[in-house]
């Protein structure tokens, strides 16, 4: 049931980083969502990439977790670092802009670091899983 509002918590807290993030950047830089397609289908795009990335930040934490328990915010780093990495290459095609790309990277600069402690105060590390049980 932990794995389960593990990745809840985490989802919730990145589509929110997420849309406050590119908010502010429209309201500044005037990013739109695409031209080609609904807002609808953009929208629910965004969350399957994020549920999927949810459920993967969490996996890999959780088979890892006593590794990770006292790094947190290393395992954070390194998911950022990955994913500001791959902002930059989307950023290279025609349709996705440097500012998108900006946007991509201050959201997950918030987000990867508060997911990181919901997800470690509600899986734990094992030895303390294991001592509740």
């Amino acid at each position: 049931m932990g794995i389960v509002l593990s990745i809840g918590a985490v989802f919730l807290i990145m589509n929110v980083a997420t849309f406050v993030a590119y908010g502010s950047l429209a309201a500044i830089m005037g990013l739109e969502p695409p031209a080609n397609g609904s807002p609808g289908q953009f929208f629910a795009s965004v969350l399957v990439v994020k549920l999927g990335l949810a459920s993967g930040f969490v996996a890999f934490y959780h088979v890892a977790r006593n590794i990770w328990y006292p790094r947190l915010m290393q395992y954070a780093l390194i998911w950022w670092a990955m994913f500001a990495v791959i902002e930059f290459g989307q950023a290279i095609v025609p349709n996705y802009s440097w500012a998108d790309a900006f946007g991509g990277i201050i959201a997950e600069a918030i987000y990867f670091p508060l997911a990181a402690l919901a997800m470690r105060r509600l899986l734990g590390s094992s030895e303390t899983t294991a001592a509740s049980a």
